[in-house]
């Protein structure tokens, strides 16, 4: 049987939480780590609406 890789699975933990936290972040309008301020992609949609 293969031995479990703890590293792998910490670092993978590590990676998702800090993901969570810039996402969170994002959304809250604060800026990152670096300093820089991460913009929110949103999608715009635009109703299309048929002509009389």
């Amino acid at each position: 049987m293969a031995k479990p890789n703890y590293s792998f699975e910490k670092r993978k933990k590590e990676l998702d939480r800090q993901k969570k936290k810039d996402e969170k972040k994002a959304r809250k309008g604060e800026p990152n780590a670096d300093g820089t301020e991460q913009e929110e992609e949103t999608e715009v949609v635009e109703a299309v609406v048929p002509a009389e």
